[in-house]
């Protein structure tokens, strides 16, 4: 006879070995972190002073974790995203679009949504997500 479940429940018990993992990442968290704002200051640097685009800078009075660098184009072009897109990747860097909104997609087709979603749309035109990995700063940091 099968049991019935009659409520969700959940299981937040963490296994030894991704305990002992969590604490070895933990080690090196300061170091990664601090590579990551480097890395993203190194774009603000170079996006700053060019027209059209923006990167995203950390609010006063907070400290980003750089997690996601995204640059904003000016422009509502999904031609010009995928052309920006393009020609990174011409040059070995990896970059993509930002997420597609959620009612956009086909599983949520038929969910009920607001009707007022043109700045969701816009973004979505616009962002393009740049590499953010703190490797990426140690090799460029081996490449002077």
């Amino acid at each position: 006879m099968a049991s019935e479940h009659d409520q969700l429940a959940y299981n937040y018990r963490l296994p030894n070995l991704n305990a002992a993992l969590g604490v070895a990442q933990l080690e090196a968290f300061i170091e990664k972190l601090n590579k990551k704002r480097q890395l993203a200051h190194r774009y603000q640097k170079h996006f700053d002073s060019i027209n059209h685009v923006s990167i995203f800078h950390e609010a006063e009075h907070c400290q980003s974790n750089y997690w996601l660098n995204l640059l904003l184009l000016e422009s509502e072009s999904i031609e010009l995203r995928d052309n920006f897109i393009q020609q990174a990747e011409a040059k070995h860097i990896i970059t993509r679009p930002a997420w597609a909104p959620m009612h956009s997609l086909a599983m949520h087709k038929n969910y009920p949504r607001m009707d007022n979603l043109e700045h969701s749309i816009s973004l979505f035109k616009r962002l393009i997500c740049l590499p953010s990995s703190a490797q990426l700063m140690e090799q460029l940091e081996c490449e002077k």
